[in-house]
């Protein structure tokens, strides 16, 4: 059974991390499966993606300890590149990476019972990333999400303007892909204008969210056909023949 969905509504690609039984943890594979999900949904014809999951305890319980993910590929703006609306919809647990993506969304849905969670503080470890959590929504409130590890409850989350909407339990991929259908009417140009100023220059980057940057790009070209090419032809002592791939 593969750990990432995908079905189509209409206009709409709606992608779900499918790990119900392990808490749709963002496993290494799960990572990769949504990058390329992401990267099949921007290709296509699809206007509007929504990032969800399977069952309703948990959106995801963060990155899964036993099978440590490249975080930064399921990330909006990072690992996903797509300047198509995303919109974010989530009931239950949204811990640690799993909040930093949904963070990175252009949008968010949540059902009633949605509860954020940054709690690395207490475990000794970040990735750094959260940091955007402050361009996004007042200061102090991200502050006491990431400095204090304190829960915050779907309302108050809606409150500071994390949410776009609270809707009851298992409304919530439904709410959504309403948004997406009617985003779907609007101009793609201006959408993907308006996103691409948005997030190459209004939103504040943070040096881990700059090194994600980086490492994208590196690892194009670490895994590009021309990279292979250069090895082989040095290797057998000839000009290299480049397809730029």
């Amino acid at each position: 059974m593969s750990v990432v969905t995908v079905r189509e509504d209409g206009p709409v690609s709606i992608i779900a991390i499918n790990r119900p039984e392990k808490g749709n943890a963002i496993s290494a594979a799960v990572a990769l499966e949504l990058q390329a999900a992401f990267a099949a949904f921007d290709a296509s014809e699809s206007r509007v993606a929504v990032l969800t999951a399977t069952g309703d305890k948990a959106f995801s319980v963060g990155a899964d300890v036993n099978d440590l993910p490249e975080l930064w590929r399921c990330i909006p703006t990072l690992g996903i590149t797509t300047m198509k609306p995303i919109i974010a919809a989530t009931s239950g647990w949204v811990i640690g990476g799993a909040l930093v993506a949904t963070m990175m969304a252009d949008l968010w849905i949540a059902a009633d019972t949605t509860r954020v969670s940054y709690p690395e503080a207490k475990l000794g470890f970040t990735g750094g990333i959260i940091a955007g959590l402050a361009a996004r929504i007042p200061h102090k409130a991200a502050m006491e999400i990431i400095m204090m590890c304190r829960t915050m409850e779907a309302e108050r989350a809606y409150q500071v303007g994390l949410i776009n909407k609270l809707v009851p339990a298992g409304r919530h991929i439904d709410e959504a892909v309403a948004w997406g259908k009617e985003l779907a009417g609007f101009s793609p140009v201006v959408l993907k204008t308006i996103k691409r100023f948005v997030v190459d220059t209004v939103l504040a980057k943070g040096p881990s969210e700059l090194m994600a940057i980086a490492n994208r790009e590196l690892f194009a070209v670490r895994d590009s056909e021309d990279r292979q090419e250069g090895m082989r032809a040095f290797a057998e002592k000839r000009p290299p023949s480049f397809t730029g791939r």
